[in-house]
């Protein structure tokens, strides 16, 4: 293979990869949402893609009583291939979830654990 046939090639699977992943989030992501409406009606789920640096984030907006609701209940997102989980203020276990869709578990990153801890976590370093 040519030299900028293999560089065209690597760059299509990354592109792949990071398509494929994109998805799941975004699936994942949207059924919270969906469940979050039952459960709290004056709570609004707001879901915010940034397709171009691929963030992905769920926030819980509105009124519980009368208490003023503002949370990132998830905040996901795609750096060098990998799914970086950069908070998760749910009891959710959001990496098995993505690995049941078909995440690698190589390339799943606990961004709010720290860097020194995460070669403990199972799941990628970095």
């Amino acid at each position: 293979m040519r030299k900028d046939a293999y560089h065209f090639h690597v760059r299509n699977a990354a592109m792949d990869k990071t398509l494929k992943y994109e998805t799941i989030i975004k699936e994942l992501l949207e059924e919270y949402a969906a469940n979050k409406k039952t459960l709290t009606p004056d709570v609004k789920s707001q879901l915010i893609f940034d397709a171009e640096n691929h963030q992905y984030q769920l926030l819980s907006v509105g009124w519980h009583g009368h208490k003023y609701i503002y949370v990132t209940a998830f905040h996901l997102a795609i750096e060098d291939e990998k799914v970086w989980i950069y908070q998760n203020n749910t009891e959710a276990m959001i990496a098995d979830e993505l690995i049941e869709r078909g995440v690698l578990q190589s390339d799943i990153v606990l961004g709010f654990v720290a860097p020194s801890a995460r070669i403990y976590s199972g799941f990628a370093v970095a």
